[in-house]
């Protein structure tokens, strides 16, 4: 089989780039919380963009992405990788709901921190509440915020099954919510086994990445739904099966019963 593994010395030109993109980002980000909304989405488009072309991520996207002007909107995706977040930010900038462990990763825990990133303490059951009053804030003054309902990565080859807890604020304000699949696919065509953060440090996950010539990167915009009159339990099923669908995956095997068609009526 070919050895479709980039060279160590692209790699390691790779990496001083993308140290010094990091860098460049934590200088932007002392200002970032002082921009207006629309500025802050495109210092965050700008930003993530660069980042996936100094990492040879292809990024590519189809469906309907909500307009910059729709307030209360939720995206809700399946996890794949820490680039989604990036993916996603350099096509349709959010709120990013985070593990707090983030916190402590070197540069980009604190990068995350400066953009708004709100982190739940995943050990503690008790504080889904505290996250959900903050996303339902977010959402009312106008911030996209996204969520990852597995609350874990996969290996791209599968959904797990998706948690209600963290739609309830959609409920609450009666978002749009926005579900979103995400694919990794490498150089021969395959889904790609580098993208993918399970059970791996972040220093190996971006050895794996940078090893790569490139990885094909797909956001499928699947469509929305209003959330006013249904339950947060409706709206997980709803995002399972569009995700599920857009991905051709099979659905997890806790989800019961069939997808409800009731898309989002345009604001």
């Amino acid at each position: 089989m070919e050895d479709t593994t980039t060279s160590k010395l692209t790699q390691f030109f790779r990496a001083v780039r993308l140290l010094l993109h990091i860098i460049s980002g934590l200088a932007q980000s002392a200002v970032y919380p002082h921009l207006s909304q629309s500025a802050q989405g495109r210092m965050a488009r700008n930003w993530s963009a660069i980042l996936l072309k100094i990492l040879c991520i292809r990024l590519r996207y189809s469906g309907v992405v909500p307009a910059a002007e729709m307030k209360q909107v939720m995206l809700a995706a399946n996890h794949v990788s820490w680039l989604d977040v990036y993916s996603l930010n350099a096509v349709c900038p959010a709120r990013f709901v985070a593990k707090s462990e983030i916190r402590g990763w070197p540069l980009l825990g604190w990068l995350s921190q400066n953009a708004g990133t709100l982190f739940i303490e995943r050990t503690k059951r008790s504080d889904t509440a505290r996250i959900n009053t903050d996303i339902g804030n977010a959402l009312v003054m106008g911030d996209r915020v996204a969520v990852f309902p597995e609350g874990t990565t996969s290996d791209g080859t599968m959904l797990r099954h998706f948690h209600a807890s963290l739609l309830q604020p959609a409920v609450t304000v009666a978002a749009v919510l926005c579900p979103i699949a995400i694919r990794y696919t490498d150089a021969t065509g395959m889904i790609s086994k580098s993208a993918a953060f399970a059970n791996i440090s972040m220093l190996e996950s971006l050895r794996q990445i940078l090893r790569e010539p490139w990885i094909d990167v797909e956001l499928i915009f699947t469509e929305p739904i209003h959330s006013k009159g249904k339950n947060r339990r409706e709206l997980a099923r709803y995002a399972e099966h569009a995700i599920a669908s857009a991905l051709f995956l099979p659905l997890p095997h806790k989800t019961p019963g069939r997808p409800f068609d009731l898309p989002a009526e345009p604001r």
